[in-house]
């Protein structure tokens, strides 16, 4: 057995494994990067390691760090996570040949699925129904536009070495085939160093249905079921559950049989997932689901799996990793109950699902379920990595059980300043559609409007109030008026709204909790966190102009579409910003006249930054 591992990674992730590793009396390796320096991941393992600068690009992503590092503390293998070098086979081949134990699948095994055209060609042999589309060498604009015309609108544009969302895009209509395609490629090449892409037919009411499995170097494989991920936005997934609603036991044992089939064709060892797409148009059905690729890692969603199984894929993982063979046969596992994940991010759902960083002053998911997370509170989100916060998994004994009990625990998420998704992930898990399993990838973009929390209502700024109220009556100064009956009342402020509420009269409130530090309220309700100022505290702050376009995070500036003087339409694209690894589209506010221009490409800028002014068309 290991006796000491290097996590080659951060975050919740790497808390996770170090969690496990520590369970087996395995001894600990951190490395992290200068934004990490007093990260959760660094303060749990029993050593740490610096390798470098905040970007992951000259830190997480050297792979000559990560083995120096290893080799420096003594560690006999590295554990690469899930993401930065985790599908890396160069990477897995440079810790093998260092003397080091990989604990993943052999660099040649990720090869051969690294490449989803290649992937779908291995696995066309290996008797796997894969997806309609194009897998040609011929990388032109001509021949694809020309492949996609015979595809048939809509089609999907895949990165070859894509993975996580990133270098996606769907295709509606032949005109807008060139832009996204420009699109899709630039955000291959700068998440993969590949922009070479596939196209595959946009699916009807698809499914997102993926299947665990296992091998280990004494020829077992098996599988751990199948996990629906069909809750997706922008081909992120958001919530994932296991089993799959709706999969029926004949269906189970037919795309299960596949993915044993695919792993064991690529010699598989380790932990892998084999992700399909389903046809649901007519429900699940063996015939309907398609081979979409590989991910030859431990996945972000493997907790549901561990639930329903009891098994700890991480323990797996490090005992295959030392020549043990897989701990249980095939007819040893089973399933028992249900689970579900929901992913929250450090985001703002109400702003485009920006995403938001800074310190968590408050940091509190509760105690009920199962929390897997990489911060703690006084943490600090950096604008270097992936949003994500936090996993939240809860289990039940069925579908409705363990429903309603992440429902308990998104209702339970107190987290400020940092904006997250908490709201939104609990509108989308107690959606009727959702909770009747009525539900594919198109789920969120069909319901965002209902999805996204609103502005604060009369309730929110009574409740506010309420809990403001004890800190002002600490001064004495609640309700004061001289030679009138007393009464509670509060001024509070909140997104430039000034309301004086009097709780001596009746009104709507709600089950919230919060606090005051003497200068705001803070309130926590329903996975939604408002802030309200004390009004005659208000020290005010700065107000953007309605035609400034704001940086919302600190970030790179990968192109700039207008000049100043330029004539722009209501939504029209200004420029496009790239920050914590996905780009994000600026757009004009309303009909109007580019004014001082301060953004160029390749630019880095600041939070808050006015990039350019839109001056209204109407204005005289």
């Amino acid at each position: 057995m290991i006796s000491k591992l290097l996590i080659a990674n951060r975050g919740e992730i790497a808390c996770r494994i170090i969690r496990t590793a520590g369970e087996m009396g395995i001894a600990t390796v951190a490395v992290y990067s200068d934004a990490d320096a007093k990260a959760l991941h660094v303060r749990s393992a029993d050593e740490a390691v610096h390798i470098g600068p905040s970007p992951a690009a000259e830190s997480y992503l050297v792979g000559e760090k990560i083995i120096a590092a290893a080799k420096e503390t003594g560690a006999e293998a590295i554990h690469p996570g899930y993401g930065f070098l985790a599908e890396n086979a160069g990477f897995a081949r440079a810790v093998i040949d260092a003397g080091l134990i990989w604990v993943g699948p052999k660099p040649e095994s990720i090869e051969a699925m690294g490449l989803k055209d290649a992937a779908k060609e291995r696995m066309i042999a290996a008797g796997v129904p894969v997806t309609p589309g194009y897998l040609g060498e011929d990388q032109s604009v001509e021949r694809l536009k020309k492949e996609a015309d015979t595809i048939g609108y809509p089609v999907l544009i895949k990165a070859v070495a894509g993975g996580g969302g990133k270098g996606m895009r769907k295709v509606d209509a032949p005109e807008n085939f060139e832009a996204d395609l420009e699109s899709c490629r630039r955000e291959a090449k700068a998440s993969f160093s590949n922009d070479e892409v596939l196209l595959e037919k946009w699916i009807t009411s698809p499914r997102h249905i993926e299947v665990q499995v296992f091998g280990d170097s004494h020829g077992n494989v098996v599988h751990l079921f199948e996990r629906d991920c069909s809750l997706q936005r922008r081909h992120q997934k958001v919530i994932e559950e296991a089993p799959a609603p709706g999969m029926d036991e004949a269906t189970r044992e037919e795309i299960c049989a596949a993915a044993v089939r695919a792993a064991k064709a690529v010699d598989y060892e380790g932990a892998g997932t084999i992700e399909f797409i389903a046809d649901a148009s007519e429900g699940l059905r063996a015939d309907r689901i398609f081979f979409m690729e590989m991910n030859t890692r431990l996945q972000v969603e493997h907790p549901v799996t561990e639930e329903i199984t009891g098994v700890d894929l991480v323990e797996w993982q490090l005992r295959v990793a030392s020549g043990e063979p897989i701990p249980l046969r095939q007819e040893e596992l089973s399933i028992n109950g249900w689970a579900i994940e929901a992913r929250l991010y450090a985001e703002d759902p109400a702003a485009g699902f920006l995403p938001s960083t800074g310190r968590l002053h408050h940091f509190d998911l509760g105690e009920y379920g199962r929390i897997e997370t990489g911060v703690e509170e006084g943490d600090a989100i950096s604008p270097n990595y992936d949003p994500m916060i936090a996993k939240i998994i809860a289990h039940g004994s069925d579908r409705i059980d363990a429903i309603e009990g992440l429902a308990t625990m998104l209702a339970g998420v107190e987290v400020w300043p940092v904006k997250t998704n908490a709201a939104f992930l609990l509108r989308c898990s107690t959606h009727p559609d959702f909770v009747e399993a009525d539900l594919d990838t198109g789920f969120i973009a069909r319901n965002e409007d209902t999805l996204i929390p609103g502005e604060a209502g009369e309730e929110h700024w009574r409740t506010a109030a309420m809990i403001g109220m004890a800190e002002v009556e600490d001064d004495g100064l609640a309700g004061l008026r001289l030679n009138a009956s007393p009464r509670l009342v509060l001024s509070l402020a909140h997104k430039g709204e000034r309301r004086t509420v009097d709780l001596m009269q009746s009104g709507p409130t709600l089950p919230a909790s919060g606090f005051s530090d003497g200068d705001r309220v803070v309130m926590f309700s329903a996975g939604e966190t408002h802030e309200f100022a004390l009004a005659s505290r208000d020290a005010g702050g700065h107000h953007a102009h309605d035609g400034d376009i704001i940086a919302p995070m600190p970030g790179k500036v990968i192109a700039v579409d207008v000049k100043d003087g330029d004539s722009v339409t209501a939504g029209q694209r200004l420029m496009v910003l790239e920050a914590m690894k996905m780009e994000h589209a600026l757009t004009a506010p309303f009909d109007g006249t580019v004014r001082d221009l301060a953004a160029t490409a390749g630019a880095q800028v600041q939070v808050e930054a006015v990039l350019a002014v839109i001056e209204p068309s109407d204005e005289d």
